[in-house]
């Protein structure tokens, strides 16, 4: 049995462990991330307590496939209801506000039923696309856009140069870009 699954046992048997075990294995991750969005320690730290009590209140019912994942999209989650709850620029001092402007001609502006239609199929899409460029690529881009991690620790972690991953992050934005002009939703 893995360790995952051990944590999972014990939030489906109601044991208070299953919050220990949680923070010991991915508090880590889950601060880095609440940090990486909202830009302040304090903040982060608040929204990793709010993760956990969203996995005890979630699991069960919820029966996640991927802990990590799971507890990642409850994490960037809880952030975001965080960012939108202050509403306030000053406090985002995270990256952020950077990757959403390097990705805002992606994001549709108004919440319309047809809007959301095409953010489902804008979400498949970019899914699809990531499935099929290099490995490589495919990590240094959900790291700058799904982690939020600046580019200089993405260079750090691939053992690369800024330049060469503002390269490979540019070039992949264009092949996007295209493939989604292609599939009719730019």
């Amino acid at each position: 049995m893995t360790h995952d699954e051990v944590i999972l046992r014990l939030y489906r048997d109601r044991d208070e462990q299953a919050l220990t075990q949680t923070d010991d294995k991915y508090g880590k991750l889950c601060r880095s991330l609440a940090y990486r969005i909202l830009g302040d320690r304090q903040d982060a730290e608040e929204c990793v307590n709010d993760v956990l009590l969203k996995l005890w209140s979630s699991i069960p019912p919820a029966q996640p496939e991927s802990l990590t994942a799971y507890i990642s999209a409850v994490t960037r989650n809880l952030c975001f209801d965080r960012l939108e709850a202050a509403r306030t620029e000053k406090r985002g001092g995270g990256e952020l506000p950077a990757v959403l402007d390097e990705l805002e001609p992606f994001l549709a502006s108004d919440d319309a039923p047809e809007d959301c239609i095409a953010k489902i199929a804008l979400q498949e899409s970019i899914s699809r696309f990531l499935g099929a460029v290099p490995r490589e690529q495919r990590l240094i881009f959900l790291a700058r856009y799904w982690s939020f991690q600046p580019i200089a620790e993405i260079a750090k972690q691939h053992d690369s140069t800024v330049g060469r991953v503002k390269m490979i992050l540019k070039r992949t934005k264009e092949k996007l870009k295209l493939y989604l002009e292609q599939e009719g939703l730019l």
